[in-house]
């Protein structure tokens, strides 16, 4: 209460907050979230998790810019997937039952879970290869009524 006093009557004190040890960063942009492969599965993974939602850390995959989310570090052998060419990564991704493994500098792996394309379109990564299989939506004759009655 002491201080909403004097802040109202103008007698606050003012202390500049010092430059030393000061760790604001300023607001991150995408051109500068692309990942770079050169480094451990750990940075990989940090780097990922730290771009996590916004951002979004992103690799060029056929052409076109992916955004990486949800990553996590995989300790286990590498799983049976189908390969997935990544722009700059030494060797390819594996599209996998549970998500995008990608491989660091040391070797070892990063699980991604999920894509995001440049239209906006995110999906599970390990349906990375069945993305574009479309799906048509049959209606009943009882749903085909109400359809025509709604337009």
């Amino acid at each position: 209460v002491e201080a909403v006093h004097l802040i109202a009557a103008g007698k606050a004190s003012r202390i500049p907050q010092p430059k030393e040890g000061a760790t604001y960063e300023g607001i991150q942009k995408k051109e500068n979230a692309e990942i770079s492969w050169d480094q451990p599965a750990a940075a990989l993974h940090n780097w990922i998790r730290g771009h996590d939602k916004v951002p979004g850390a992103w690799a060029t995959i056929d052409g076109q810019v992916v955004t990486f989310y949800g990553s996590s570090l995989l300790d286990a052998s590498v799983p049976a997937g189908q390969e997935l060419a990544i722009k700059g990564a030494s060797r390819p991704g594996l599209v996998t039952n549970n998500g995008l493994v990608v491989f660091g500098s040391d070797g070892k792996m990063v699980l991604v879970r999920n894509l995001q394309f440049e239209d906006g379109k995110m999906i599970p990564a390990s349906k990375y290869f069945s993305a574009d299989e479309t799906t048509t939506l049959e209606l009943t004759e009882e749903e085909k009524k109400m359809a025509e009655d709604i337009r």
